[in-house]
């Protein structure tokens, strides 16, 4: 403790944040302002992680079942957002519309604008020094004990190697990098492992194209073909939306029987060419696709937009950390991102789904930071697992699927907001952007394919849109160091 001020003494860690995409650049970012130092190892030639979009796709593995994929990026090229870019910014380095060429200023913006925003963020904050690119994390493991008069800590050893120097490959030969650090942050995301449905007859006979929509990316090689989607979530409907304006024949395959507002729209609108069904119960060798109504379609391709596995297969903690319940559950996990038993020099950035990202990431990783730093202090270990389990018994007795365990914003909305306070004292955010991310989600549910252009902003948002836009034209005047007598204009925009 320092000397009379009851102030804890901070301490400075090394530590490696294992993945550059948003959850490690969140990471790298709130770990540097708590002082400590930080490498971030990204397998890609950028950083942004899935929003660094690659239009290869990995041909000798189309359904991604090989851990890991080859290639990392899901992110197909129609691909926009689903939440306001007003709503989900950093909280001090807002997703602020920009004019600029080849720039995307709309309110739900494509992928590549999430790119920029991500590289503008790391720019601002001068993070690419501590930027490994090329760089593929191959271990991580425990490696020692390091011991102080407090009390023992684990260390880390990261074995690491780089890409080849102008290729796609990494050299078999290649000597490995082996370092030791004081904490290991893993901020790999959980959209680069593909899932594929079970209970499906006949898949491995299937003699014509199968494809997760991990290797998806734009509808012309399947033009003039029958295709048969996956999966009635968020890209199964976005594809075989884009599949409509060249294809022969979609047939949507969804779990439930029941087509809802945002489906029964899609065939109001596209009704010549898509079809909407149950889930497939057999693929027959004729190229026959028969579902669970007993109906059956001849179709060319199938493409399974059924989700991702959380996958980690670089890190060995002998068992303290696993991935279960058919890839959907990481755990044991206090609050989804400290391991009990190896808090807190590991953590996990990034593993809740249906989260407002980036700011979420910032939250987790703020908190992550300042338990390294020794300004926060965990629970005991016993205190953590048992508030695990309690959650997950409280879950389980209202009926919530464990593969849900980490969906905390469908499940437990308030849970995100409440973070930031409970954990690392960072605001929660404005009520006019939780309101409009309600908007957008029953906006969404009633109409998929214009909901995102589509301004129906209530007064309570339109005066906190009204007061972000300044903020927008005061940070625009500060860049450009030029007077700015009106808000950026950006009603055409869809803001």
């Amino acid at each position: 403790m320092a000397a009379g001020d009851g102030e804890p003494v901070l301490q400075s860690k090394s530590v490696c944040v294992v993945g550059g995409g948003m959850a490690g650049l969140a990471a790298a970012r709130e770990l540097r302002r708590e002082g400590h130092a930080v490498t971030v190892m990204e397998q890609s030639s950028d950083v942004g992680g899935q929003w660094l979009y690659d239009p290869r796709t990995d041909v000798e593995d189309p359904l991604g079942a090989v851990a890991p994929v080859r290639v990392p990026s899901s992110i197909y090229s129609c691909l926009r957002l689903i939440s306001p870019r007003e709503a989900i910014g950093f909280s001090d380095f807002q997703f602020l519309p920009s004019q600029g060429a080849g720039r995307d200023p709309r309110r739900f913006p494509g992928h590549r604008e999430m790119h920029c925003y991500l590289q503008d963020f790391c720019d601002a904050f001068g993070l690419m020094d501590a930027v490994r690119l090329n760089t593929r994390v191959l271990r991580v493991a425990l490696a020692a004990m390091s011991t102080s008069k407090a009390k023992a800590t684990h260390r880390w050893a990261v074995r690491s190697v780089r890409r080849l120097h102008g290729t796609d490959e990494y050299d078999d030969d290649a000597e490995e990098d082996e370092e030791l650090f004081d904490a290991v942050v893993v901020a790999t995301g959980h959209y680069a492992q593909p899932m594929l449905p079970s209970g499906i007859q006949g898949m491995g006979e299937w003699r014509r194209r199968q494809l997760h929509s991990h290797s998806y990316r734009t509808p012309e090689p399947f033009r003039g073909e029958a295709v048969v989607v996956v999966g009635g979530g968020d890209s199964g409907k976005d594809i075989a939306l884009d599949l409509c304006h060249v294809a022969r024949e979609v047939h949507l395959a969804a779990s439930s029987e029941v087509a809802t507002p945002a489906m029964l729209r899609m065939l109001a609108n596209h009704g010549d060419v898509l079809r909407l069904h149950p889930r497939i119960r057999q693929l027959h060798a004729d190229g026959r696709v028969e579902f669970a109504d007993g109906s059956s379609v001849v179709a060319d391709t199938v493409i399974y937009c059924t989700g991702y596995a959380y996958s980690f297969p670089f890190l060995d903690t002998g068992g303290a950390v696993t991935v279960g319940d058919n890839g959907y559950v990481v755990g044991p996990l206090f609050e989804h991102v400290f391991p009990p038993s190896l808090a807190p020099t590991l953590s996990f950035v990034g593993v809740p789904r249906k989260i407002p990202i980036p700011w979420f990431l910032e939250v987790q990783a703020r908190w992550v930071a300042q338990v390294l730093s020794g300004r926060r202090e965990l629970p005991p270990e016993e205190e953590m697992l048992r508030c695990v389990e309690e959650n997950l018994c409280a879950r389980e007795a209202a009926g919530v699927p464990r593969k849900l365990t980490h969906n905390i914003g469908g499940i437990e909305p308030h849970a995100i907001f409440e973070f930031g306070e409970k954990y690392c004292d960072i605001a929660p955010l404005e009520e006019w952007k939780k309101e409009l991310m309600v908007s957008s989600v029953v906006s969404m549910m009633d109409d998929v394919e214009t909901f995102r252009d589509l301004a129906n902003d209530s007064e309570n948002v339109h005066k906190g849109l009204q007061e972000w836009r300044l903020g927008a034209a005061a940070l625009l005047k500060v860049k450009q160091n030029r007077p700015i007598t009106t808000p950026v204009d950006t009603e055409g925009d869809g803001l």
